[in-house]
């Protein structure tokens, strides 16, 4: 009975676990928001390159693109790379060349294959063809404010700043997979995020937008150096970390678009992040197994030596789950569907639990149509896929 008791006790102490890093979680929220939001941008303005490497289309792209010719800045380029002249972006950029005559912006088509992943192929190019030192990186899918430059190169006044990245806000299309997405990135994932800026500064970036300079890109050897990289965000974050320069988060946050898809297409997409994530940070992402509130509160309730202890934990769940989620996504990135959609908060908890599970199973990951093993964050093709890689690179331009 005695051993029962103590088994019993040791169960429940864990499941506070989760608990506890909701509380603290809000804490880093209320934390960083509150001291961003008190903050003002400073006037060092220098000139930027904005690098955007894009491929094909989605419900939003016409307005991020336009997003960047809009921008309250003194000067700046747009570079937009892609793989071909096919690809259905190039109307679009032409477009904005005819809408925004003011504004610099070029179309780089091709790259040289300097490793698998294809996005940091173009970069390279891009990079190589920008006019200025600080380099502006963000995704096909993204949208920004008026702001958004003039808040994210202040702090490079600093010359040991190295990198400032962004979090992003949801705009998604009224779908199931769509929308648990959006809700599991501003509810969850930024909370890690907060987190780890909070307890041991940024070491890594988000990949919506990375703000940095030629010298600190040189610095990590360029582009070239994580060309065959999966996490090209987190690599290039974590590298300049290494060599020395600070990484900040910055309080203006980005959009990012979130298509609507199927359920087979939101697995295999959950689990390939949740993996790559897994591999890129094996410790940390271990240790996520006690913030996992929904399945500790549900064996808290089964093992409980009376109902009023488990309809505790059962309570403390639901109580500072929404409160985390509302703080992070809410009133800290005014993320609109998370807004609409805190209800779904269980839901996508039960399902990325599962995920969770699931990203433990093999280091094999699907990603842009083709295979490849994961190996210490280093993209692999299968057989398959390095015969295809090997095609694509005999026909690249030199």
């Amino acid at each position: 009975m005695l051993l029962v008791a103590g088994w019993h006790s040791f169960v429940l102490a864990l499941a506070a676990a989760p608990l506890v890093y909701y509380a603290a979680a809000t804490f880093a929220a209320w934390r960083f928001f509150g001291r961003e939001r008190q903050r003002t941008a400073g006037d060092f303005t220098p000139a930027v390159s904005l690098l955007k490497p894009v491929r094909g289309v989605d419900f939003g792209s016409y307005e991020n693109f336009a997003s960047f010719c809009r921008l309250d800045y003194p000067e700046y380029e747009i570079l937009f790379g892609v793989n071909d002249d096919a690809d259905p972006a190039v109307p679009l950029v032409q477009r904005l060349k005819a809408e925004f005559p003011e504004r610099r912006i070029r179309l780089l088509v091709g790259s040289e294959e300097l490793g698998t992943n294809r996005k940091v192929n173009k970069l390279a190019r891009l990079a190589g063809e920008a006019q200025h030192d600080v380099l502006a990186l963000t995704d096909g899918d993204v949208r920004v404010g008026r702001q958004y430059l003039r808040e994210v190169v202040a702090p490079f006044v600093d010359n040991q700043v190295g990198a400032v990245t962004s979090f992003y806000r949801a705009v998604a299309e009224e779908n199931l997979g769509a929308e648990l997405e959006a809700v599991g990135a501003a509810s969850d994932f930024f909370a890690g995020v907060l987190m780890a800026n909070w307890m041991e500064g940024m070491t890594f970036g988000l990949g919506a937008s990375i703000v940095t300079t030629k010298r600190w890109l040189a610095k990590i050897g360029g582009f070239e150096a994580i060309a065959d990289m999966h996490s090209d965000d987190y690599e290039l974050g974590n590298r300049i970390a290494k060599a020395g320069g600070k990484v900040l988060l910055s309080g203006e946050a980005v959009w990012t678009m979130y298509p609507a898809q199927t359920a087979r297409g939101f697995w295999d997409h959950q689990v390939r992040w949740a993996r790559t994530v897994r591999l890129c940070r094996p410790l940390s992402y271990a240790g996520l197994i006690f913030t996992h509130g929904l399945p500790w509160a549900m064996v808290a309730a089964l093992v409980a030596p009376a109902k009023w202890i488990a309809a505790v934990y059962l309570l403390a769940y639901v109580i500072l789950r929404r409160v985390m989620a509302w703080t992070v996504g809410v009133w800290g990135l005014r993320d609109a569907v998370l807004r609409r959609k805190l209800w779904l908060l269980p839901f996508r908890d039960a399902i990325h639990f599962a995920v969770w599970l699931a990203s433990l199973a093999s280091n094999r990951i699907r990603w842009g149509g083709e295979e490849f093993f994961m190996r210490k964050g280093q993209l692999v093709p299968t057989r398959a896929a390095a015969s295809r890689v090997a095609r694509a690179a005999s026909q690249s331009p030199r």
